[in-house]
């Protein structure tokens, strides 16, 4: 069995040597030398071998008969043959070769390497070339090396680094296109399929691999780069997109193949790589201890790091890092660690590549940079809708969509944690970086591969908190890393725990650096925020949810911004409000059927629709902008309306001077040219920011002389121009001036034409607003009535082309004793009664409109409609319209009586009446007037109960207590249509009884009845008001008794919250208007204890805004009211002289003293408390220690404040007065002296007010949340220091006690009895009520000074009330804009009643700038917008007193300087007006009933 065994074999053998294929050819292939072989058979002979090894098996070949051929093969006649294709038949052969005899090469170490020279330089190279005659051949030796994988002996042959370097080099430069032929040809597929397999071979079979090829193979990753070399991320970021190629290069792809294909040995070899770059280079910047010896270091580097040429290979190094982990991650398991080194590295710039590397891998961000942002349009229509698919932007490369092949969180999750620790690194640059990087991880969700909500929210949540940085750098980067979301990802993700209305939300803390301290980051949060309004506008129309919640609080956040007094935000919001929130440019025009937007974007307009009404359109986007504001931001809103034809005539006015300037040469009275356009130019400086500037720019656009452009402007001002015409007169105004050459006038001129044209308020869009205000259609009727309303007011011009609609409307919904009338008709006629006043005489004039109006006045509800009716009915003045009241009181008389049908409306057109027609009404005055005492005012009807509220709205209020107040005002308004003044006077004396009994009495006027409660509050309220109405009248204000005064100054302190603010916010009115006296601001200091903290803060900064605004005029009203305020404080029905009451009364002295005083007005207010002990009280001289006893608790009070704020003290050299009538002469000068000698204060007040002064330095500083980022703690809470002795029983106590709460129904009190008032909650610390009027969310940085409460004006950032030109509220200062008067000091302040009647008699209204512009004689210049003036510098002489107890050595030394320094200057001398102001207000104050009478 043995032997078979053995013969099996031998069998086999026999077999197999049967079966083996010889070489059957054998022609010589080599020559001697001198004897070559033709060319053309030498091609002959050579391809019959290859056809002949072509069908060879490697199983059954002879070996041994290759090894002739072979050597022949591999002689140097062939391998070097000048020919070709002697060289490409004689390499097909010898692949054959080799894959025959594997994997045995027969060739020698110099044959072998003489054969792969020829393949890597000859033979592959050729493949470039697809059009070669022997493409055929090249592609076989490529194909051979490839599948039988022989190209691995050339890791055999001597020195191979050379040749695998070279063949990697050509394959990845051929396959980019660097060698192709120039015929252009393309490059077979399978070419580069087997190329790229070769090279994997080499990579995954060979023990190593050298550096140099190592470095070919990286290379080919940063061809992603854009072209000219590796820029920061920030130059390259949707800049260089276009010079991108759209799709991957060849050689990119090749090598993301290779390293895919093998990447366990690629990780080894890239971990190498880098870490000869990284470690080397990181490590030079020194680890020695993990974090900075020196924290105040900042951004600098603290050590000797890295050259900039180390620095530069490595940004080449990570710029790599970015595309190898877009192409494959797999290789960077080794390196990510080494990245993640830097991160914890001293060196600031090491950790700030780290950290945007590490970003940008998470992101998906290679080396082309990011995507480029996405685009906002707010111009588009129709609006972009959530579901909407982004389209695809043309210009995006492949190259710049992140791609993350792995979720880099799971990967490497220490890395990850390590990279979100950086938020809070100390350096700015760093968390800036971060912020960025933050942007994109959210926004790619992480390259496309998804982020876990956790990990979401931790970014969304360091965008937040980057908001709030201390860093301007890092809030700017945080702000454009929300500019890299588009609009459905901002809904979703950044929107997704609460829109700009919840606190702490991202976009709500976006919304705060709208009032950012730094302009570029206003810039660029206020425009985003418009953006995302207005491109999400489409959805809020339609109500969905998601978007409402996101995004229906911007405007408001926006138009609040009025708010902070900044002119240069100012500009900033109208320019977002006219490029962004309501672009000119919106709707676009239609576009022709099927045409192709041009840009690509889904939300142009792309086919013309019948129902395509540009204006429209825009009307309601303008009606849904109005619709979501705020009550705040609707006042700016309506702010910014109204001053735009006060602005317009400016502006007219300008280009008139321009024209007459006529470039530098006048023609006719060049001074006189010359004068009014500086003046004109002077002040409109005083509305911008960088007056120097605006100057500037004006002088050169009149130097210009471009009479294209004058006209151009008076196109965009005229309210003729519908907005067509206007929106191609700005924008040939803008092209025209760039073009001009000096187009940087544009700054300027812009924002005057914004501030002046007819934009939002335009006639083309009056239509569209009426019908809305009509049918409330998409819930604009509210929003619709409103901007009617404003037009009427401001602009009744554009109600020209609609005015005779108006009057049909009227006459159509005209009510009947049978049917009432539509509520949309009240806003109808309240806008006829507006334009009715301008132009009395357009109105229609038939029977049928008369009696319409009549019946308005008849049967008309609400009842003001009856007012409003009226109005248009007398607007003539003439026998008709007369004719017409006479008609209409007959009417009325017939069925005259409380119980009679309408008898509210009735009432309320004889108000109207006795206003507007008093002679009318003479005849029937016993009958009216009895009817609105007797039977209205001193009944009851309704039965008073304990549960009966003390306020209740507008729209719940009954019929009687509306009767009653109607009653009251026609009680008054017969009084102020009494022509006649001594026969006012006269009438006036039971009027003011009856207002004096209804705020003695609380509201009440029945003796046998108690009035309800809300009723009481509404007429003690209407009563306060009626008294200040009438004492804006000169002749009313005279017997106006200083009891009466301070009876109705107590009303700040009514219990009723509602009624102490509506009599402020009425006060505040008429005192910015110029309608009262100066004595009047004196009643605003009674606030002190105000319980409802917000109405305070806007309390105080309104008087700071005053006071700034008197200081610019030099004018001394506020200074001068502490001698009125010591008075009244006398005769406070608190007043004691227990300590606990002086302490109080300390308190609003102090109040006055924080929101007046400043260094330079100490000394004068300082006078007036001193001079109060020189005199006697002249309501109640036996009184008297009352005044000296305030007087010595105010200057004890001024002296303690001049300490805390280390002022030094100046005494005011000037005269002073006291009011006369509050104080008289003392009988002699020894009682003179004796009290000035004595101290009225008791003993222990001293003590009090000094913790009365610690408590201020205590309070809490308004910090919010924006002034800390994350992991910072909270300031510690300062504990207000009450003293005992200031914890008074008081009423308000009870309220300051629960802050939590809603604020108390009860404030001070004024109270005769001690008792009445007590109470066991302490007062309100002053600290706790001492608070600017700041918002929640504040842009300060830093920790603010006490000393800064006195400018919270300049800072910018808050929400506060305030009125316009016209009285109108709208929380905010900003309206001192309109003043144009000069203030004009007096000499002697014992004739203030006399310089209240000056203040009075000057002109506040812009709508007389033409004329004051006009007037010859130079004038002061006004204040800017927002109620500044440019401050000049005072004089002051320096002393050394602290204190006002002044050496008289010392006051001896400096009385001269002292006497120049304070010296007041002579009255200005004023040009003489044309007609009295005086009779032009009181003119005016009947056309101006409508607005008073509307709040």
């Amino acid at each position: 069995m043995a032997r078979r065994r053995d013969e099996v074999p031998e069998e086999e053998d026999q077999e197999m040597e049967e079966e083996l294929v010889s070489l059957e050819f054998d022609e010589p292939l080599s020559w001697r030398a001198g004897k070559p072989i033709a060319t053309g058979e030498l091609l002959r002979r050579l391809e019959k071998l290859s056809k002949e090894l072509v069908d060879m098996d490697q199983e059954t070949v002879d070996k041994e008969s290759l090894n002739h051929v072979a050597k022949e093969l591999a002689s140097p006649n062939l391998l070097t043959h000048r020919e070709a294709g002697v060289r490409a038949f004689a390499a097909a052969c010898l692949v054959d070769i080799l894959k025959l005899c594997a994997p045995e090469a027969p060739f020698t170490p110099k044959q072998l390497k003489e054969i792969f020279t020829l393949f890597v330089k000859t033979i592959l190279p050729a493949l470039w070339d697809p059009s070669n005659a022997y493409n055929t051949q090249h592609k076989y030796v490529l194909t051979s090396l490839a599948e039988v994988k022989s190209i691995l002996l050339i890791n055999d042959v001597t020195n191979a680094e050379e040749l695998l370097l070279h063949l990697f080099s050509s394959f990845f430069d051929g396959i980019s296109g660097s060698s192709k032929a120039a015929s252009g040809e393309q490059v077979a597929k399978d070419v580069e399929f087997h190329m790229g397999e070769i090279l994997a071979t080499l990579v995954e079979e060979s023990p190593s691999l050298s550096p140099p090829v190592l470095d070919v193979i990286m290379a080919q990753f940063l061809r992603a780069a854009p072209p000219g070399g590796h820029k920061e991320k920030a130059d390259a970021g949707g800049k260089q997109t276009t010079l991108l190629p759209k799709e991957e290069p060849e050689a990119y792809v090749m090598a993301k193949t290779v390293c895919n294909s093998c990447p366990e040995k690629m990780a080894r070899y890239v971990g190498q790589y880098f870490s000869e770059v990284i470690m080397d280079i990181s490590g030079s910047s020194g680890h020695t201890n993990g974090h900075r010896d020196d924290d105040n270091l900042g951004d600098d580097d603290g050590t000797t790091g890295p050259s900039e040429a180390d620095f530069k290979e490595l940004r080449k190094a990570h710029q790599l890092l970015r595309e190898l982990w877009r192409a494959a991650p797999t290789v960077l398991t080794n390196v990510i660690p080494q990245v993640d080194a830097e991160l914890s590295a001293d060196n600031v710039q090491l950790r700030l590549l780290a950290t945007e590397t590490l970003g940008d891998m998470i992101s998906g961000i290679g080396a082309a940079g990011p995507p480029p942002s996405p685009e906002l349009d707010p111009a588009a229509y129709p609006p972009l809708r959530l579901n909407d698919e982004t389209p695809d932007n043309p210009t995006t490369s492949i190259l710049t969509i992140p791609i993350s092949p792995l979720s880099f969180t799971q990967t490497h999750s220490q890395a990850f944690h390590n990279f979100v620790g950086r938020k809070n690194d100390k350096s700015s640059l760093i968390r800036a970086a971060w912020t960025a990087a933050a942007g994109y991880i959210v926004s790619t969700s992480a390259g496309s591969i998804g982020l876990s909500r956790e990990d979401e929210a931790v970014f969304v949540n360091g965008i937040r908190d980057k908001l709030n940085d201390n860093d301007e750098k890092v809030r700017l980067a945080a702000v454009k890393a929300i500019e890299t979301f588009n609009f459905r990802d901002i809904i979703t993700k950044l929107a997704a725990a609460g829109g700009v209305h919840k606190e702490g939300s991202v976009l709500f803390t976006l919304a705060d650096r709208c009032r950012d301290k730094r302009s570029s980051i206003r810039v660029e949060a206020m425009g985003l925020l418009g953006k995302l309004w207005a491109v999400g506008s489409g959805e809020l129309a339609a109500g969905q949810e998601s978007v409402i919640s996101a995004l229906s609080g911007i405007p408001s956040r926006i138009f609040n911004t009025f708010y902070a007094n900044d002119l240069e935000l100012n500009v900033l919001l109208e320019r977002v409000v006219f490029e962004c929130l309501v672009p000119l440019s919106f709707p676009p025009p239609p576009k022709a059927k099927g045409s192709k937007p041009s840009n690509g974007n889904s939300q142009s307009q792309s086919a013309v629709d019948s129902a395509y009404d540009q204006d429209k359109i825009r009307a309601e986007r303008i009606l849904l902008l109005v619709r979501d504001l705020d009550t705040s931001a609707r006042k700016a809103f309506h702010a910014l309306q109204a001053r735009q034809p006060q602005f317009s005539k400016v502006l007219e006015l300008l280009v008139r001077h321009c024209d007459a300037f006529n470039g530098g040469n006048p023609e006719g009275n060049a001074e006189g040219i010359n004068h009014n356009l500086n003046k004109t130019v002077d002040y409109l400086a005083k509305f911008l920011p960088d007056a120097i500037k605006v100057e500037a720019d004006l002088h050169n656009f009149a130097n210009w002389h471009d009479r294209r452009c004058y006209q151009l402007i008076k196109f965009a001002v005229s309210p003729e121009s519908d907005f067509k015409t206007m929106h191609r007169a700005v924008k040939e105004f803008v092209k025209r001036v760039q073009g001009s050459p000096k187009p940087h006038m544009l700054d300027t001129l812009l924002p005057l034409l914004y501030r002046s044209a007819y934009i939002i308020l335009n006639k083309s869009h009056l239509s569209t607003y009426m019908d809305c205000s009509k049918s409330d259609r998409d819930g604009f009727g509210s929003a619709a009535q409103e901007i009617t309303t404003e037009i009427s007011q401001h602009n009744p011009d554009l109600f020209k082309t609609h005015v005779g609609q108006l009057c049909k409307d009227l006459v159509e919904g005209a009510p009947t004793a049978e049917k009432s009338n539509e509520t949309a008709m009240v806003e109808t006629l309240k806008a006829c009664s507006s334009y009715s006043k301008k132009y009395p005489d357009e109105l229609s004039s038939d029977r049928k409109f008369t009696q319409a109006l009549i019946s308005y006045s008849l049967y008309g509800k609400p009842a003001k409609a009856a007012k409003y009716a009226v109005n248009v009915l007398m607007a003539r003045k003439d026998e008709r319209s007369m004719v017409s009241a006479t008609d209409l009181l007959q009417r009325i008389i017939k069925n005259w009586g409380y119980d009679s049908p309408c008898f509210l409306t009735k009432l309320a057109a004889v108000s109207q009446l006795e206003l507007l027609a008093p002679k009318v009404t003479a005849d029937a005055n016993d009958q009216i007037i009895d009817t609105a005492l007797e039977d209205v005012l001193l009944k009851v009807r309704t039965e008073a109960k304990e549960s009966d509220p003390d306020w209740v709205a507008d729209s719940e209020l009954d019929e009687e207590c509306q009767v009653k107040c109607w009653a009251l005002k026609l009680v008054v308004n017969r009084l102020r249509g009494t022509h006649d003044h001594e026969e006012a006077k006269e009438l006036a004396k039971p009027v003011f009884k009856l207002l004096r009994t209804l705020l003695k009495q609380s509201g009440e006027l029945c003796k046998t009845q108690d009035t309800p409660n809300h009723h009481k509050a509404r007429l003690r309220l209407l009563a306060g008001q009626l008294f200040l109405k009438l004492c804006t009248l000169k002749h009313f204000e005279e017997i106006f008794s200083h009891a009466d005064f301070n009876q109705l100054a107590f009303l700040t302190q009514d219990p009723a919250p509602l009624v102490r603010r509506f009599f402020i916010e009425k006060l505040q009115k008429y005192l910015v208007q110029n309608k009262l006296r100066p004595r009047f601001y004196t009643m605003i200091f009674l606030t002190a204890f105000e319980p409802d903290t917000m109405f305070k803060n806007q309390i105080e900064t309104w008087i700071r805004s005053r006071a700034r605004f008197f200081r610019d005029a030099k004018q001394n009203v506020m200074e001068a009211s502490v001698g009125r305020l010591i008075s009244l404080l006398a005769h406070h029905p608190d007043y004691g002289t227990e300590v606990d009451d002086l302490i109080d009364h300390a308190r609003y002295l102090l109040y006055y003293v924080s929101n007046v005083a400043t260094e330079a007005n100490f000394g004068m207010i300082f006078k007036y408390a001193e001079r109060v002990k020189q005199t006697r009280d002249g309501i109640n001289p036996a009184e008297s220690e009352r005044l000296y006893v305030i007087s010595d608790l105010a200057q004890s009070i001024l002296k303690k404040w001049q300490d805390k704020k280390n002022w030094i003290f100046q005494a005011y050299s000037g005269k002073i007065g006291l009011p006369i009538g509050l104080y008289t002469a003392l009988p002699s000068h020894d009682v003179a002296q004796k009290i000035a000698e004595k101290q009225y204060l008791p003993e222990g007040v001293d003590e009090h007010l000094d913790d009365l002064m610690k408590s201020v330095d205590k309070k809490k500083k308004r910090k919010t949340a924006d002034e800390r980022t994350e992991g910072q703690p909270a300031q510690k809470k300062a504990k207000a220091a009450v003293p005992k002795a200031a914890i008074k029983a008081r009423s308000i106590a009870k309220v300051a006690k629960a802050p939590r709460k809603p604020p108390a129904k009860a404030a001070k009190t004024p109270s005769r009895s001690k008792k009445a008032t007590a109470s066991s909650s302490p007062a309100i610390d002053s600290a706790d009520r001492r608070r600017s009027g700041r918002s929640k969310k504040n842009s300060s940085y830093i920790e603010r000074d006490s000393s800064e409460d006195d400018e919270d004006m300049l800072a910018g950032v808050a929400a506060w009330d305030y009125y316009d030109n016209k009285g109108n509220p709208m929380d905010n200062d900003d309206q001192d804009s309109s003043e144009l008067s000069d203030l004009e000091k007096e000499p002697e302040l014992a004739d203030e009643e006399d310089q209240a009647e000056a203040v009075g008699d000057e002109e506040s209204e812009l709508s007389d700038i033409e004329e004051d512009l006009e007037d010859e004689a130079p004038t002061s210049s006004p204040p800017k917008s927002n109620g500044r003036t440019p401050s000049s510098p005072i004089s002051k002489t320096k002393s050394l007193a602290s204190r006002p107890a002044v050496k008289a050595s010392s006051i001896k030394g400096r009385s001269s300087a002292a006497g120049k320094a304070k010296a007041k200057p002579t009255p200005k001398t004023r040009a003489a007006p044309t007609r009295s102001t005086r009779s032009r207000r009181a003119a005016a104050q009947v056309e101006d009933d409508d607005d008073d009478d509307d709040e």
